[in-house]
């Protein structure tokens, strides 16, 4: 007894050593006490998950000694907990009231119903001692923090909990109830490609005004992105002559449907996205009248496709077979989070491709190199689903895996052990700042699948050689290059376009069975205008069949422009230039009808195991063919000289009203390009013993003028200004010299860094002044990887639904030289894959 008696005050003195600087977490604060970091252990794992005392940072047991060892952190609470299986109740459970998920009078969220029970402790690392909690001879506030710990809902959690119950409140516009709306002097075109904004001739997230009919782009962003601002900029014009509110409301075309739109109010008492209760009597008077479009019953087409759409649900998840489930290695599902069905599908695809693979076995050096905070390093968190997708851990059975809860007496044996992980901290991590990964709703995966493979190569720029050594960058495995030329008289025109996918559209006047289709809906038709107890049963549904090849023919095919260089009836040819590793083919299934409902169409493209491309590869200006000269350009005008940056007179008032001199507030506000007033505190502290710092600035145009020309004259860059540009996966070097190349400007220098991505150190290297711009190789671009156009089918993505916000996506992989079903956590060896019916498709180079 004094033995252990001594050996616990020992421990309770090494205790009370490293809780300084410890702080319970509050409710405001993210506790990952239900996820390691790193794995998918959880407490319920055999080996329980340890949590941070500081940092609220969750580690699995194989992760827990190596994360200490890097972090100096000596203090966890250890969590495991256990489940029951809870006795089935005998009272039926309540019908749901409402159309809803996871909240009151809704459809109920939750699987099987268990009781749980938790044991915790303190440990302290590295070496592994314990003190069971709670524990009277602890310090109190050692004791608080544990608890603080062991209560809190988890971060996993409250994503969790937002995914499937989160509901946004979006209030009625005071301005549309009396809205002006002028004179119709045009209709708006359901065609996209018709939609252009008015002042800058884009072509990309346009904003209709319901008052006039305007067409403008959005607002432009921080980074550059967005639009030019034509919608508020007219919005501002409005109310030059139609005051004092103008024309507030617009709609974003592109996002019309029977159920609602996107509106926004530009007035400056709202400033917000708005609902329009009149908005189908508003877009109805631009033409749009899909929203006020009432059916009462369905016509021929609509039977039609009702029928094509249950026939597709059966043959996409091949309903109605009995196939095999498969937990083994390799073979991990992947849960649904709500909606995140495209999600899974896209990243089951890619991880079935050896490159991404090679992330299981780079772990350990990928978390090594992490951040303190793994959850915001897309880097670990790819490899933490490598390591989940192609190891055996969670697999029924596995190290991580929880093990079956024990059956109460007289109870009934719960669900089968689940061969599923959830990659919620990864869908958080790539959805953030995106407003529509970053929601709950259904998405469209080929958009998904860009947008992962463009965050993924942004990292690799940031991060470069965290993700293997050896492999084709994974953000360029699908990266090719299109060669387009141009025919016109006599003469020819080559040009190089980039690539990322290849969108295939579907001639359906090309269908092999066309007699077929219109006879079964004449058929149809005429069963349609019987008495329906004389009706004989509808047939089968005949889908219009065409060809993978007619698809790819339709994009090869000659295309005629109007002008070219001042040239009519130009012909214009597209061939590939390099063939990628990865061809990712998109066959586009969804278009907008006439009465701006998203549809898909009914129609079955076989897509051949094996393509040969070679056929069409590009061979640049052949000998004979002579060069259509450039369009000569007029001179542009001499460039106005570039007026002096002024420092921001609130910033200076506010650095003046903290005691620091005029003329250092003001050489502090041009400091950090008037970026904002914490930028400019910053730099004063860091700067207020500098010589001149309370002398007045240099005269306009001198050579210590802020703002002024490159070699390091500039302006010094603001730590605000690196840290957005870093955010976009450049490096801190890159950041610096774009901002000094555009003199501290962040909107510039984003457009900079994205223009010059094909040699970027080298214009960095000039940027600060560095010179070298053609020396030993560091600034050339890497060299493009080509290689022979015969590939392999090795996976497709299919989406059962009328448009792609809606629905269901699954994916068929090649895995072992037979096809696998993954449709979210249920895997199965798939016995009828349809082929004809994905909606994308992954080839694989052969020689890759």
């Amino acid at each position: 007894r004094h033995t252990t008696r001594v050996y616990m005050e020992t421990l309770l003195d090494r205790v009370r050593a490293s809780m300084r600087g410890l702080v319970p977490a509050t409710e405001y604060d993210k506790v990952y006490n239900d996820e390691c970091v790193l794995s998918f252990d959880s407490p319920f794992s055999p080996g329980g998950l340890y949590v941070s005392l500081r940092t609220y940072l969750g580690f699995g047991a194989q992760h827990v000694q190596a994360a200490s060892m890097r972090s100096g952190e000596t203090l966890y609470v250890h969590l495991q907990k256990r489940r029951t299986l809870r006795p089935k109740s005998d009272a039926p459970d309540a019908a749901p009231t409402k159309m809803a998920l996871g909240v009151e009078g809704g459809f109920s969220v939750d699987g099987p119903q268990y009781d749980e029970s938790t044991e915790a402790a303190l440990v302290l690392m590295p070496s592994g001692e314990r003190v069971p909690l709670p524990c009277q001879e602890l310090p109190e506030f050692v004791s608080t923090c544990c608890q603080a710990i062991v209560t809190h809902v988890g971060a996993m959690q409250q994503r969790k909990e937002s995914a499937v119950a989160w509901e946004a409140e979006t209030l009625p516009s005071k301005y549309a109830e009396e809205l002006v709306q002028l004179p119709p002097h045009k209709k708006i075109s359901p065609d996209p490609a018709a939609w252009v904004c008015e002042e800058s001739g884009m072509r990309e997230n346009l904003w209709l005004n319901l008052s006039d009919g305007h067409i403008g782009s959005g607002r432009r962003q921080w980074d550059g992105s967005g639009g030019t601002n034509g919608a508020l900029n007219h919005y501002e014009e409005t109310k030059k002559h139609f005051p004092p509110h103008g024309f507030p409301l617009v709609v974003k075309l592109g996002t019309i449907t029977p159920h609602g739109a996107d509106v926004y109010s530009y007035a400056d008492d709202e400033n917000s996205e708005v609902t329009d209760p009149k908005l189908a009597e508003h877009l109805a008077h631009w033409g749009i009248d899909v929203m006020r479009m009432e059916k009462t019953a369905q016509s021929v087409t609509e039977m039609n496709i009702a029928a094509n759409e249950s026939l597709e649900l059966d043959k996409i998840t091949e309903a109605g077979k009995d196939l095999a489930p498969l937990t083994s290695r390799g073979y991990l599902g992947l849960n649904n989070l709500g909606n995140s069905c495209y999600v899974n599908s896209v990243l089951q695809l890619l991880f079935t491709l050896p490159e991404y693979q090679t992330l299981h076995p780079a772990a350990p050096a990928i978390f090594a190199t992490a951040p303190s905070d793994p959850t915001g390093d897309l880097p670990s968190q790819l490899a933490k689903l490598g390591g989940a997708l192609l190891g055996d851990r969670y697999n029924p059975g596995g190290d991580g895996a929880p093990p079956p809860p024990p059956v109460p007496e007289g109870g009934e044996e719960g669900p089968a052990p689940e061969a599923a992980v959830a990659p919620r901290m990864l869908i958080s991590l790539v959805g953030k700042g995106h407003s529509e990964f970053s929601s709950s709703r259904q998405q469209d995966a080929a958009e998904y699948l860009a947008h992962l493979v463009e965050a993924i190569g942004r990292a690799e720029r940031a991060r470069g050689g965290r993700l293997g050594d050896g492999v084709a960058a994974l953000g360029e495995l699908s990266s090719f290059a299109l060669e387009e030329r141009v025919e016109a008289a006599g003469q020819v025109a080559y040009k190089r376009v980039p690539g990322s996918a290849l969108s295939l559209q579907i001639p359906l006047e090309l269908a092999s069975n066309a007699a077929e289709v219109a006879a079964h809906e004449a058929k149809e038709d005429k069963r349609q205008k019987l008495d329906p107890a004389a009706a004989p049963p509808p047939d089968d549904p005949v889908v219009p069949l065409v060809s993978f090849e007619a698809c790819l023919s339709r994009y090869l095919a000659v295309e005629t422009l109007e002008n070219f260089r001042g040239h009519a009836g130009a012909a214009k040819t597209t061939r590939f230039a390099t063939f990628p590793r990865v061809l990712v083919v998109q066959l586009s299934r969804y278009y907008t009808d006439a009465d701006w409902t998203a549809k898909k169409m009914a129609v079955a493209v076989p897509v051949p195991e094996t393509l040969s491309l070679e056929a069409f590869r590009g061979g640049g200006l052949q000998p004979g063919e002579s060069p259509l000269p450039d369009e000569p350009n007029e001179p542009a005008p001499a460039p106005a000289p570039a007026a002096s940056p002024q420092p921001d007179e609130a910033i200076v008032a506010q650095l003046v009203s903290m005691g620091f001199s005029e003329n250092g507030a003001r050489r502090a506000a041009l400091a950090v390009s008037n970026s904002s007033p914490e930028a400019a505190t910053e730099w004063v502290f860091a700067h207020m013993e500098d010589a001149d710092f309370n002398d007045p600035l240099p005269p306009p145009g001198s050579s210590g003028q802020a703002g002024g020309g490159g070699g390091g004259g500039g302006p010094e860059a603001s730590p605000e200004a690196i840290e957005m540009l870093s955010a976009m996966g450049f490096t801190e070097r890159q950041a610096r010299g774009a901002l000094a190349a555009t003199g501290g400007a962040v909107e510039r220098a984003a457009d900079w860094l994205f223009s010059r991505t094909d040699d970027l150190e080298s214009a960095v290297a000039a940027a600060l002044g560095e010179g070298g711009g053609g020396g030993g190789g560091g600034g050339a671009a890497a060299a493009e990887d080509d290689g022979p156009g015969e590939y392999d089918l090795v996976g497709f993505i299919s989406h059962m639904g009328s448009n792609t916000s809606c629905g269901h996506y699954v994916c068929h992989l090649k895995k072992d030289g037979r096809w696998v079903l993954h449709n979210d956590r249920k895997v199965a060896v798939s016995e009828a894959p349809p082929l004809e019916l994905g909606y994308i498709y992954c080839f694989r180079r052969r020689d890759a």
